[in-house]
């Protein structure tokens, strides 16, 4: 063979093996979709991404994940079912009547593909009003500049049963449709009395106006919410504890789960590796610091309160370790 040749076969050689190498290294995207910058949601999901990322120890070898601010639960489920997001975070009860094709999603059909990753944590039920407002429970809020959130979030569908549970509806209040930031800056202003927030307790953007402006948290109690929570099983009592925020007493309210979801089409392999590196010690210690609630997703929690079917990826890693029989 020439040396024009050999050469020839190495500058080819050359570039197949290149060509191999990118290959071999070409990342693997993974969004997660979370919600409002100043919610629960995209810290937590954040911290979830930055700890799958990587390789080696540290993370899914060749995986990009990040964090999607989102109008949250609906959205994000919608973007699952559109396969324009891999994943998102989810209230139990969106998740629950997406994959039965009940409730909120009784007129668009069952996201039958919809499949669980892990439950994370609690998530609280606010009802924030202005200091001073007189607004004592949620019967008060006939007549009120309210805001429930925006279309497309998994607050504004318990904000309607929280007010359908008192006889109210949005007609019967001045309704608002803002994400918590622009609510809180329009209570602060004096534009709006009250608003609807779900997420884990402590939220930036409460704690924020509470020292800044000073805030009451509405109890959701009594003999309507007992009905309400006989009537949906996904829903359960809570407690925001005193001085959550600051100047806010004791409050009794309720809750649902923050639920992390993807599509039955994501690879199971990869899954696994996900949830593997989810809980390993690493990501262990960054849940604790990073965020209140981080320290609340647990292994020992991650399959309760279901409500739809887990993931083949994720169920395999957790009847390994003995978290699901």
């Amino acid at each position: 063979m020439s040396l024009r040749k050999i050469a020839a076969c190495l500058i080819v050689g050359s570039a197949v093996a290149v060509s191999g190498l990118a290959m071999a290294q070409a990342p693997q995207f993974f969004r997660i979709g979370t919600g409002g910058t100043a919610g629960t949601y995209y810290p937590i999901g954040g911290l979830i991404a930055n700890a799958i990322s990587g390789s080696g120890e540290k993370g899914v070898g060749g995986l990009v994940a990040t964090a999607v601010a989102s109008n949250g639960s609906v959205a994000n489920i919608n973007a699952i079912k559109a396969r324009s997001m891999e994943s998102g975070f989810s209230q139990s009860d969106v998740a629950y009547w997406a994959y039965t094709g009940t409730g909120l999603y009784q007129d668009q059909g069952k996201v039958e593909d919809l499949r669980l990753l892990a439950t994370l944590y609690p998530e609280t039920i606010h009802l924030v009003a202005a200091e001073g407002s007189g607004i004592q429970s949620v019967a008060d809020l006939k007549g009120k500049r309210v805001s429930l959130d925006e279309p497309g979030s998994g607050t504004i569908v318990d904000a309607r049963l929280v007010l359908g549970a008192f006889g109210l509806t949005e007609d019967d209040v001045e309704a608002e449709y803002l994400k918590p930031g622009p609510a809180g800056d329009r209570l602060r202003d004096g534009a709006l009395d009250a608003y609807f927030f779900v997420g884990g307790y402590p939220t930036g953007a409460i704690s924020e106006l509470a020292t800044s402006s000073g805030i009451s948290l509405v109890p959701i109690k009594g003999p309507e919410i007992d009905k309400l929570l006989a009537e949906y099983s996904f829903f359960s009592k809570d407690t925001v504890p005193a001085e959550t925020y600051s100047g806010v007493g004791e409050t009794e309210t309720i809750a649902v789960a923050a639920q992390w979801v993807t599509s039955a089409k994501v690879d199971e392999e990869l899954v696994y590796k996900i949830i593997d590196v989810m809980w390993n010690d690493a990501s262990r210690a960054s849940l604790d610091a990073g965020h209140a609630k981080g320290k609340l997703i647990k292994l020992e929690t991650a399959t309760t309160g279901l409500g739809i079917p887990l993931h083949p990826g994720a169920e395999r890693y957790y009847k390994e370790k003995g978290v699901l029989k």
